[in-house]
Parts: C-alpha cells; structure tokens; sequence
C-alpha cells in the first residue's frame, strides 16, 4: 500500500481562555500511525498554564516562539520537581511519563511544536495526555471512598481536593499568582537553544543544519532521538538526502515556504509539493528528501527515531559519488570518461546546501 505523504497542518483539540493545543491525528495523517511518529502544537497566552499531566510518547519539544516560558518537570526516575525557563530556539527533551506543567510568564505567546516517537502509545501516531487535576484529571476519576482513605481525608475535604479546579488542559492564571522561578543551573543541562549552536553545515546565501544528537546533548538521549535543523535562505536548497538507519524523519516547517521533494520505493517521485509555516511532513526509513526554500527562506525542525543518526548525501563534495570509484560511477551512469569527471568536478565544487546563485 502507497503512503500518502501529504503535508498537513495542525487541528484544535482544545482552545481556551489560557490558550490552545493542537494536534495531527492519525485519522487525518494515517502516516502517522504507520511509522509511530507524532506531533502537537502547544499556545500559552500570557499566563497560560499547561495543568500537570504525563503523556505515553517520549517527545523533543521546540520552542517557536517566546522569551519568558517555564516549564516544571518530575522526571519519571525521581521525587524532585525540576524548574526550568525556555526561550525562542530552545529544545527540551520531555521523556515518555515525565509529568510536567508549562506556564507562560511573557507578555506575548509561547508556541511549542512537540515531535515524538509513539511505538509505546494507545494510538499509534498520537500523544495520549494524563492529567492528574481539573476535569479530566485523575484525581478525581476514583471513588471518594478510596480517595478519603489513601488521603486521610473526609467527604467535605476530599470534594474539595478533587472538585476545585474546573479548568481543562489549560487555565490562565491571575497576575498576582506567583509560580515557581527557573532553576537556571539545570536550565543550562536539560534545555539546549539550537539557535546559539554551531551549526555542522553554514553556506553563505545557502543557510545553515544544525543537528543535535546525544554528543552534544546527552539529555536528548533519554528520549531515544534526535534534532536536525535546517535554515534555507531565500530561493537556496538543502540538496537530497537519506538516514542511513532504519529511522523515521518527522519535518515541521518552522517559518517561512517553499518544496519538499521526497523519492520513495523503486526510484519512484512520492512526493513534490508546496510547504508552508504549521507543516508536518513524514520522510519513511531510508526515502530520500530535498528541501527547497520560497522566496522567504524556510525553516525546518526534524527529529529522528534514533539516537545516532547517520545521514548520507546525494550531493555535495561529502556525497556517496566522491567515494565511489570512476569507473563505477562511468558504468553505472552509462556515461563516458568525459562526462563523469565533468559530474565529480561540479559535485566536488559544492556542499549539500546550494545558494540560489548556483
């Protein structure tokens, strides 16, 4: 059965005075469920505050927008509640039954795009949200005689612990409600700002890819994936590549537009089309992309399924032809001397990321 790779954008799940989150289904991007990846979009108004809750997925949450964010984590090994602040280019790890809470301290939006893995979910190609408080939480799905026990509490006491909070997934808190400050020592640990990063790859008028794997951020390692990101200038093109492990490429267009090209099974075109800001792409194991920036540049975040990813290139003086021998390269082409040294010496002359001048 051919997958359909069509792009998509984000649907509501829920919106609110505090803000909104949003999601791709799996009915919308049957993908989705087939190569067990995910996505959902987080919006926090100004003091906006994401309920307690842990989720079935391991996710890389990257943060799209905002100075002044928070987010507050209980890591599934430990009783400590770490505190930590995010900004814009920030990417935090968050393991698969972490609880944690999100609160925006900023006078604009904080905008976070979750990508995970969802091998582990009750539906595959979702994230799964367990709320411990509000309407949906878990603390009040128990009868009130077990929850009077275990809390040592009575009736009147246990309605309140359980009925108060009428919120759903996201409230917004008054200005004078102080939350807990950033402990900016672990911040530094646990939060890594890809725009501040060196990137592996920086071509003038082409752009930049930074990847981000557990050498550079063992925390990433704990989710069992990977970042990439790539910043095209206007009109340049990040040239075809390929993950050599048997890894998924979950794409989010970050900002700007342009084209994704994608070649799949027996060399055949499954992909070729527009992409815009709040576009989610799927790249299956060992399909080859392109990316090819508008008129406004473009910019992507990736993950992949693996912590260790090893990408081969299709052009550029790193590709597989500068390793392959001429006479292969002659007889696999079915081209003469002439031709295939013209071929090496233009690849040789150019890395992955093309400026549009070429």
């Amino acid at each position: 059965m051919e997958l359909d790779l069509t792009p998509k954008t984000a649907q509501t799940l829920f919106e609110g005075d505090g803000g909104g989150y949003y999601i791709w289904s799996s009915s919308q991007m049957p993908v989705l469920a087939k190569t067990n990846v995910g996505a959902g979009r987080l919006v926090l108004q100004p003091r906006g505050f994401a309920l307690p809750h842990y989720a079935d997925s391991s996710k890389v949450g990257y943060v799209i927008q905002g100075t002044d964010g928070i987010v507050g984590m209980v890591p599934s090994n430990s009783k400590k509640e770490v505190v930590l602040k995010l900004k814009k280019g920030d990417i935090i790890p968050v393991p698969i039954g972490t609880v944690s809470w999100w609160f925006n301290d900023g006078d604009s939006d904080l905008i976070i795009t979750f990508l995970g893995e969802t091998s582990k979910a009750h539906v595959p190609g979702e994230f799964t949200y367990f709320f411990l408080t509000g309407v949906q939480g878990l603390i009040g799905a128990f009868s009130t005689e077990l929850t009077s026990k275990i809390y040592q509490m009575n009736r009147d006491e246990v309605n309140k612990l359980t009925k108060s909070q009428t919120g759903v997934v996201i409230i917004q808190l008054e200005k004078g409600q102080h939350m807990p400050k950033p402990q900016m020592d672990l911040t530094k640990e646990l939060v890594y700002n890809i725009d501040a990063a060196h990137p592996k790859i920086e071509v003038q008028n082409g752009g930049l890819v930074t990847t981000l794997a557990e050498t550079e951020f063992p925390f990433i390692g704990d989710v069992g994936l990977s970042v990439i990101r790539v910043k095209l200038e206007p009109n340049a093109i990040k040239a075809p590549s390929h993950l050599v492990n048997p890894a998924i490429q979950l794409i989010y267009i970050a900002r700007g537009g342009g084209k994704i090209e994608i070649v799949g099974l027996n060399g055949k075109s499954v992909l070729d089309t527009q992409v815009k800001a709040g576009h989610l792409i799927v790249v299956p194991q060992f399909f080859v992309v392109a990316e090819i920036a508008g008129e406004e540049g473009m910019e992507s975040c990736s993950i992949l399924t693996t912590t260790k990813p090893l990408i081969e290139e299709l052009a550029g003086k790193a590709s597989v032809w500068g390793a392959l021998s001429p006479t292969v390269q002659q007889v696999a082409l079915n081209v003469d001397s002439e031709f295939q040294k013209l071929f090496i010496s233009n690849i040789m002359e150019t890395t992955n990321l093309i400026p549009p001048t070429i």
